[in-house]
């Protein structure tokens, strides 16, 4: 079986309202990929920087993919959430980005979105915080009825991920 090595950081993340920021990730593919070790998914720690906007996280992220084939090639998937001085947990953004294809160290900016409601739920969640999530999070890789949704630009998410292919040759894919 051919074998991909996924490895390196979730950086951190900038651009969004507040920056005491933390981020819940995972990582799916397709019934043809077999996790052979690591976690395929996880929740970094908050971040509170003292200056900038910058919330840095160097989360670890380490997967050993074993798959026949191509399809449903693995994506990470994103959730940015904000918590306040009291410990409430606020949604600020999800993204996705697929796991790049060719190996060599790679680093991707995710870009992020969050659902808007309507202008009652925006003047509420102002007040009250909260704010509209998604129902299904598989929505947030899958493009099936995403367009449907009314949502707002949110900050960006930096990983660095170094990508090893092993054995791909076999099955036809050239490095």
């Amino acid at each position: 079986m051919a074998e991909l090595h996924i490895m390196g950081q979730i950086v951190g993340a900038s651009g969004f309202p507040q920056n005491t920021l933390f981020c819940k990730w995972g990582v799916h593919s397709g019934g043809a990929w077999r996790l052979l070790s690591g976690l395929k998914e996880g929740q970094t720690q908050v971040d509170t920087p003292q200056t900038g906007d910058i919330a840095y996280w160097s989360h670890p992220i380490d997967l050993h993919y074993a798959t026949k084939g191509l399809q449903g090639w693995p994506k990470i998937h994103l959730q940015v959430w904000h918590q306040d001085s009291f410990g409430r947990c606020q949604l600020y953004g999800y993204g996705y980005c697929h796991v790049p294809s060719s190996p060599g160290h790679h680093r991707i900016n995710c870009v992020t979105w969050r659902p808007l409601g309507s202008w009652q739920e925006q003047l509420a969640q102002m007040f009250v915080g909260g704010g509209p999530q998604l129902r299904n999070p598989d929505l947030i890789y899958s493009g099936a009825d995403r367009y449907r949704l009314h949502t707002e630009a949110m900050g960006t998410v930096e990983l660095e991920l170094g990508v090893i292919m092993r054995h791909f040759d076999k099955y036809g894919v050239e490095n």
